[in-house]
């Protein structure tokens, strides 16, 4: 049932595209757009090339803060949807979500429920980021280890201060008490864990990671 209500959601948000033609990746777009390309092949034996593309500017600028997906069929603009957006295809339906810091979600999920990552431009940072992951597996995963680091230690060095932060509320302090955390950090560390914490994200992102407990914490 819940599935059912959700589709109905999503297939509400989707509009009938314009026919405009697909703008090919410019160099100075890795941050600004994300452009992934999936290819079916049709019940004719034909090859169906579809382009889901989403503009990371128009989330800021955007009523509800969430932006569009444009979906492009064969290098002309076929549906667009609000996000997160799921568009029917044949065999199957494409899903895309997205967060602040970039995409965490743009997928094909066969009627099987098998799921299949659509394949980024080469030159987003999707693409770019999916290329220094097959060509330096080992730095690629050191990378990844070191942004995971990025979010795990602001997020432990800040939990005790927030506690402590909120503990000092009067209805709260009457309440529970206070407690004293024994972790204090200038302003200016903690300004500077959150970038860091910023960067770890963002660098997931382009590598479509996301966990609500750490990525959903900034």
């Amino acid at each position: 049932m819940f599935k059912k209500i959700s589709r109905y959601k999503a297939a509400r948000r989707v509009k009938a595209g314009n026919g405009l033609p697909l703008k090919r990746f410019r160099w100075w777009q890795p941050f600004s757009r994300a452009l992934f390309y999936l290819t079916l092949t049709n019940d004719a034996g034909q090859k169906k090339v579809f382009a889901v593309e989403v503009s990371y500017w128009q989330q800021f600028f955007s009523d509800d803060g969430k932006g569009k997906a444009h979906l492009y069929l064969d290098g002309k603009h076929y549906a667009e949807s609000k996000l997160p957006a799921e568009f029917a295809v044949a065999g199957g339906r494409i899903k895309v979500a997205s967060t602040v810091f970039g995409l965490k979600r743009c997928h094909f999920v066969t009627d099987e429920g098998t799921v299949h990552q659509l394949i980024p431009d080469e030159s987003s940072a999707e693409g770019r980021r999916a290329r220094l992951d097959r060509e330096h597996p080992t730095l690629s995963r050191c990378i990844g280890f070191i942004s995971l680091m990025m979010l795990i230690v602001p997020i432990v060095l800040a939990i005790p201060q927030i506690i402590e932060a909120a503990t000092q509320v009067p209805l709260i302090a009457q309440r529970f008490g206070t407690f004293n955390s024994p972790i204090t950090l200038p302003v200016w560390i903690n300004v500077g864990l959150g970038f860091c914490a910023v960067a770890g994200s963002v660098e997931r992102a382009t590598r479509l990671k996301w966990n609500a407990l750490l990525d959903g914490s900034f």
